[in-house]
């Protein structure tokens, strides 16, 4: 099957047939097969991955998410209010995609970044109720955790890409967050 016949027959239609091919598959296998599958199931590194519950706070590293489409799953994955951290980025990127999500899930986003451009901010404007620019991921966690009120979410998600590596400011937002 082409890609045109394929995107024609719509999601639901796409999304029924991956699910009923699953269910199938599924029924073959035995009981202990299953748990030994899923048993063995490693949670990705930077992708999504819950870090820590500090006073009522959760904080996700998903560093791994360098384009909107990938933030968009993880913002559309936060079940409370959400403080999104992203990076800055250098207007070429375009966030009208994300701009629902945020609508629907975001209460404040904090960018950071070498670059100087106000492009996230104009980007989310009227659509976040707070955007600030601060200078370092280390900043923005404090101002993330000190910002929330609790029963939140802090999302870690650049949605762009960065001229430090997924691993790099993974790791530099574990630390922070718990060094809090």
């Amino acid at each position: 099957m082409d890609i045109e016949l394929l995107a024609k027959q719509g999601r639901t239609k796409i999304h029924s047939g991956l699910a009923g091919i699953d269910v199938n598959q599924l029924m073959r296998l035995r009981k202990q097969t299953l748990r030994n599958c899923f048993s063995s199931f490693e949670q990705d590194e930077n992708r999504l991955e819950f870090l820590a519950r500090v006073q009522e706070i959760e904080f996700f590293n998903d560093a791994a998410s360098q384009t909107p489409n990938s933030t968009w799953f993880s913002l559309e994955n936060m079940c409370k209010p959400t403080i999104w951290v992203a990076c800055s980025d250098d207007g070429i990127t375009d966030f009208t995609s994300l701009i629902p999500m945020a609508l629907e899930k975001v209460k404040t986003l904090i960018y950071f970044g070498d670059n100087n451009t106000q492009y996230l901010k104009r980007a989310f404007a009227g659509i976040i109720p707070t955007i600030i620019k601060v200078d370092d991921l280390e900043s923005a966690v404090y101002k993330a955790f000190y910002l929330s009120e609790g029963n939140e979410a802090v999302l870690f998600s650049p949605a762009c890409k960065t001229q430090h590596t997924v691993e790099e400011l993974g790791h530099s937002f574990k630390r922070v967050v718990q060094e809090l």
